[in-house]
């Protein structure tokens, strides 16, 4: 691994992004054909396992269990460009640099996540990590949520999700469920909201009737169409704009907030763009619908799937196989099925795995009931996901993940009462 900053420099392969997409592309691409000259754009020192940010908020990990330096995480033979992206010019096979230089290339993959865009919340960045307000969405801000939840000793507390799409689409509901557990225990009543801005817990209708019986266990209340719009952090105030167009207030002691996200706004002005801000690629084969020697994957494409680190999983080798049956003339065969998955943590100790494909398709990877919750999954969330992380995809490894046949859209039966 080489870090360069440089005015000028062509790749056969450029990668915008080194979080979990391009590292595994990167690396997987290396691993097929050691010669490729790769070269990543990341402006990043660090690297972050985003889904261990739900167990650092509820006490389970600490936040430096998932960070690591970026030089360790770039594959060897990869060239690090540790800068922004700034704007592309696919018509002449280059992209510009922040910094005013340009790359070349004759492949691009772009893959450089989402934004989280808190500034759409009126006083919510100058609220947030102080009052009680937190969210679990950044990395310094999720140990400030288990001080939260240790602190609490009543009163309201709000749990907010904005319109989808999300990364993480289970996320502001695992903390509920995490906080509920612990004040449970504690011997803590508390006074439990969940502020939701569409009309269902989930966008698979199986897991999200499961989860609102999760939910309504804990005795919290439930409210649709209810979007988060400012934060009054001196008066303890939250404001919503209800789908009827009414706006309420609502005080709280406690406030975990999850941001609108978009589309990072470079990606938004530029031509790689559909009409939504994200990159525009077949769902399938991952290439782009306009310009064929570029490809994109993970949170900042619009194809319809879960923006989670399991459709990323599925997504690198699909992306590695065809760019390289491009490079060299030939069909483009391998195939996304939309695969994404959410361990959904509904309790210390409890997680419910939801696994879906394109078009609502539920797709186990274990036989019996996909909705119910179970210890064995906790130990896939906290000990082997982590691993298979760190250590097989950002390593360039496919793992081939058993899938169990599928249970057809969501509102397919449940397996009969001995299945569980």
């Amino acid at each position: 691994m080489t870090q360069e900053s440089t005015s000028q420099r062509h790749f056969q392969v450029a990668i915008v992004g080194g979080g979990a997409a391009g590292i595994a592309v990167a690396a997987r691409l290396l691993k097929k054909r050691p010669n490729l000259s790769v070269g990543i754009i990341e402006p990043s020192g660090h690297h972050y396992y985003q889904p261990g940010w739900t167990l650092v908020g509820g006490g389970i990990f600490s936040a430096n269990e998932t960070r690591r330096e970026q030089r360790r995480c770039i594959p060897v033979g990869a060239q690090w460009l540790r800068e922004r992206a700034q704007s592309f010019e696919p018509e002449h096979n280059r992209l510009r640099l922040a910094g005013g230089g340009r790359v070349g290339y004759d492949m691009l993959v772009v893959c450089p996540g989402l934004q989280l865009d808190w500034h759409r919340v009126e006083g919510l960045e100058e609220a947030l990590g102080t009052g009680g307000v937190t969210s679990n969405y950044r990395f310094d801000l999720a140990p400030y949520t288990w001080e939260c939840i240790q602190a609490y000793r009543g009163g309201p507390a709000l749990f907010t999700q904005p319109a989808m799409p999300i990364k993480c689409a289970g996320a502001p509901q695992k903390i509920l469920y995490l906080a509920a557990d612990y004040w449970r225990q504690a011997g803590v009543e508390a006074d439990l909201r969940f502020c939701v801005q569409g009309g269902a817990m989930f966008g698979i209708p199986l897991f999200a009737e499961a989860l609102e019986q999760v939910a309504r266990g804990y005795g919290a209340a439930i409210d649709y169409g209810n979007d988060l719009v400012a934060v009054d952090p001196g008066r303890k105030v939250a404001s919503f704009a209800r789908a009827d167009g009414e706006r309420v207030e609502r005080p709280y002691e406690l406030l975990h907030v999850v941001p609108p996200q978009s589309a990072p706004e470079f990606i938004k002005a530029s031509p790689l763009a559909g009409a939504a801000g994200w990159v525009d690629v077949d769902r399938q084969t991952l290439q782009h619908t306009r310009f064929a020697n570029i490809f994109a994957l993970g949170d900042v494409t619009g194809t319809p799937n879960a923006k989670t680190a399991a459709a990323v999983r599925q997504q690198a080798p699909v992306v590695v196989a065809n760019l390289l049956g491009a490079m060299a003339g030939k069909a483009l065969r391998a195939r996304y099925d939309g695969y994404g998955a959410c361990p959904l943590t509904t309790a210390r100790g409890r997680v419910m795995l939801a696994e879906f494909a394109y078009d609502g398709v539920v797709t186990p990877s274990f036989p019996g009931d996909p909705t119910r919750e179970r210890r064995s999954y906790w130990y896939l969330k906290k000990l082997v996901f982590p691993s298979l992380y760190w250590d097989v995809m950002l390593q360039g490894y496919v793992v081939r993940w058993p899938r169990h046949r599928p249970l057809g859209t969501a509102a397919a039966a449940r397996p009969a009462a001995g299945a569980r």
